[in-house]
């Protein structure tokens, strides 16, 4: 099956020299949630920009389901939701007046029960006669995904959805993104919330000054390069690994209170052995606890090693 969004050498450079996106290219497959990480400045927000057609490419191609976004950009436009970052409403419409219109925008026939399940999914139907100015900023937030997913969109962007949002909308948001998936929709987001695209996304791109470093599988990317650690908290103190401990490059912490064992999170670890030569040893081990490299970890990581 093609993919629902492929991006060819998409590049975007400022009139100042800025460059802020450099020879990305890309393939989302239709009816996967991915996830786009990446530092403040990184590009994001800039490509999901130019997929939707708010901003121009210097160089390069974007088609949604086959439709080159400039050459048919009205049928291309007509598969994309977005919810965007920055709350941009008509205040003084009501809530029902502007999701209503917002469906309309896109040449869809009017359909009061698709709106009303809508409103209704978003925690927003109690509020369908308010005038938007009224509504608190969370409830502006669930008014401008109602927007994006008014005329039923095939992709969806939500480019940081959840950010300063209540803990109540944020599971609402991510109920109602699986719902989605289920029905085939493409979702791709970015978020500052790590553990969430952890939890909810197939694969993950990591994008930093303009170049994306890496898109992998969520799993394959924990496997690869992913962590496990296990800290060994001694009895006594040691001032020196011991030569008969070299085989399983430990590294010596809190004064040497602590041993710490690191290995990638694909090898297979065989910890009875190190146990078992500790004790031969006469090292005392008071107590031991391990950790899992989160997706936030191999972020983190990754932005550093290569900034």
């Amino acid at each position: 099956m093609p993919p629902i969004i492929s991006i060819r050498g998409v590049t975007k450079s400022y009139a100042s020299g800025f460059q802020a996106l450099k020879l990305v290219n890309l393939d989302i497959d239709k009816g996967e949630i991915f996830a786009l990480l990446g530092p403040n400045g990184a590009g994001k927000t800039t490509l999901i920009n130019i997929i939707c057609g708010i901003v121009t490419a210097s160089a390069g191609t974007v088609t949604a389901d086959g439709c080159d976004i400039v050459d048919d950009y009205r049928a291309a436009r007509s598969m994309i939701g977005l919810v965007p970052q920055e709350l941009s409403t008509d205040a003084f419409e009501t809530v029902w007046a502007t999701v209503s219109f917002s469906r309309g925008l896109f040449g869809r026939a009017p359909n009061p029960t698709f709106i009303e399940g809508l409103l209704r999914d978003l925690s927003l139907l109690d509020k369908r006669n308010s005038r938007i100015m009224t509504l608190s900023g969370g409830m502006k937030r669930r008014v401008m995904i109602a927007k994006a997913l008014s005329h039923e969109p095939q992709i969806l962007f939500l480019d940081e959805p959840t950010a300063g949002v209540d803990v109540e909308l944020r599971r609402d948001m991510w109920n109602l993104v699986r719902g989605l998936r289920e029905k085939g929709v493409t979702i791709i987001l970015t978020t500052h919330y790590i553990e969430e695209a952890e939890e909810m996304a197939d694969r993950i791109g990591v994008i930093n000054k303009g170049t994306l470093m890496l898109v992998e599988n969520k799993h394959d990317l924990m496997k690869k390069l992913g962590k496990r650690q296990l800290t060994l908290h001694l009895q006594t103190p040691l001032q020196h690994i011991p030569d008969e401990l070299r085989f399983w490059a430990l590294e010596l912490k809190a004064e040497g209170h602590d041993l710490v064992y690191t290995v990638d999170s694909a090898d297979s670890v065989d910890i009875s052995a190190l146990l078992k030569r500790l004790n031969e040893l006469s090292i005392v081990i008071k107590d031991l606890q391990t950790h899992q490299s989160s997706l936030e970890d191999i972020f983190v990581n990754l932005v550093t090693e290569r900034t």
